[in-house]
């Protein structure tokens, strides 16, 4: 899915970014389309590692993680200047995958912030397992709107 997705701001201000687009192009690790999507002071955070990056940081983090990465977008939310998604992340053979989520704040079309929480997809733990409570989640992608 693409498009541009509006944000409400204070005082009327309309912000516009495509949000999947973003996600593309970071998934390709292109480097010059990521770079145009933030505000030059802009600065991302990645929690489960305890990892606060630059625009420039964040770039060479990115783009020389090595393989070819795949991905979707599986939910995108809007609260006033921030965009919410949960991205299905996985490399190209598909043995490495992970769900992030990410509060992408935008200001004048432009990513200010991001707060990133990525998890490893996985199994449950084995007492879980043994204890035979819970199921497998069934994604119903009509039902999140993306």
């Amino acid at each position: 899915m693409s498009g541009i997705l509006c944000l409400s701001k204070a005082k009327g201000m309309v912000t516009k970014m495509d949000i999947f687009q973003f996600w593309k192009d970071v998934l390709k690790q292109d480097a010059n389309a990521i770079r145009g999507y933030f505000d030059k002071d802009a600065y991302i955070n990645w929690h489960c590692t305890n990892e606060h990056f630059s625009v420039d940081e964040f770039i060479i983090a990115n783009c020389e993680y090595p393989g070819n990465w795949n991905g979707e977008v599986e939910r995108v939310e809007t609260i006033n200047d921030t965009f919410v998604t949960v991205t299905h992340v996985y490399n190209h053979n598909q043995e490495l995958s992970f769900h992030v989520t990410s509060f992408i704040k935008v200001n004048a079309n432009k990513i200010v912030a991001v707060d990133e929480y990525w998890a490893d997809d996985g199994v449950a733990p084995k007492w879980r397992l043994d204890k035979h409570i819970g199921k497998a989640i069934q994604i119903n992608s009509s039902a999140s709107g993306v």
